[in-house]
């Protein structure tokens, strides 16, 4: 399954071009549509997930894009480049043990995933690099501000939006 792009990418795109240039990591990419718009931006985008078939999809939707590469990488398993902008729409729902989805499944409390994520994307931004971040609610906004602060980070919200049942947030993270 990949990730259909809905709310909390949507809200996520639209704050891709003020910040992409360079070279840009779009982490968890799903159906490409993030690492696609950096692309319009930036020199080099280089859009990763966990989820094989996400990737063979990605190579072959936008093949025609020069400066778009897509590769398999758990988190940061399968990366050693330095980016300006590191997009990531990450999984923030509570695991779901009857049913995983690993575009969905966030860990127990929603959160594992960006707390591990976090804990290592600053080995992977350049000088002056950003972090775009989307996440729920439901992910325990506490938590993430206090990961946040425990790793160093300088941090803001840049976009919020109510959907449902959640509150999305967008952060710009430093």
């Amino acid at each position: 399954m990949i990730y259909e792009p809905r709310e909390d990418s949507f809200l996520l795109l639209k704050h891709i071009k003020k910040y992409a240039k360079s070279l840009v990591l779009d982490m968890g990419t799903g159906s490409g549509i993030l690492a696609e718009e950096a692309a319009k931006y930036a020199d080099k985008v280089l859009g990763v997930d966990i989820n094989e078939k996400a990737i063979e999809y990605c190579k072959k939707k936008f093949n025609n894009i020069n400066n778009l590469r897509f590769r398999n990488s758990d988190l940061f398993s399968n990366i050693k480049e330095k980016f300006n902008l590191i997009i990531f729409n990450p999984p923030y729902l509570s695991s779901e043990p009857k049913a995983p989805d690993t575009a969905l499944d966030g860990g127990k409390q929603g959160y594992e995933v960006i707390e591990q994520f976090l804990k290592k994307a600053k080995n992977y931004l350049k000088e002056k690099g950003v972090i775009l971040l989307l996440f729920s609610s439901l992910s325990k906004k506490n938590k993430i501000d206090s990961i946040l602060k425990e790793e160093n980070y300088k941090y803001q919200e840049i976009d919020k939006e109510h959907i449902h049942f959640e509150e999305l947030y967008v952060y710009k993270i430093q």
